[in-house]
């Protein structure tokens, strides 16, 4: 099972192809994910420190392009955990005010994932 370090919150491994964002709550990390995990809002968003993932989904690509958070952070709702990783949560709901982290994300990536490569995407524009 892959691995992942959290920044402030330890280490815990999670089954292989768990989406990001529900694996990271399921193990007690308080991170926001207003829109519901449908990379909409970018409230969930991560920096990771080792082992990115190279994959992107065009949703998630689109999201960070409008906000110009390309190369900056990543959303974890349009991940999928298929190898070990370390991670800093940049939006927690303890630091929010907020009532509550959003509606509950689906167990798959919504919406239906289409891949990209974003340094492909980057060196076109």
């Amino acid at each position: 099972m892959p691995r992942i370090e959290v920044e402030g919150y330890g280490a815990f491994e999670v089954p292989a192809g768990t989406r990001l964002v529900n694996a990271l709550e399921a193990s007690g990390v308080d991170i926001l994910h207003r829109c519901g995990g449908y990379a909409r809002c970018t409230t969930c968003r991560v920096v990771f420190s080792a082992a990115e993932p190279a994959r992107m989904t065009q949703a998630e690509y689109n999201k960070l392009d409008l906000q110009d958070l390309l190369g900056e952070a990543r959303l974890a709702c349009q991940i999928l955990v298929e190898d070990d990783m370390a991670l800093r949560p940049l939006l927690t709901l303890r630091e929010s005010g907020l009532p509550d982290p959003g509606p509950a994300p689906h167990e798959t990536l919504t919406p239906e994932p289409q891949w990209v490569d974003p340094a492909a995407l980057q060196a076109t524009t």
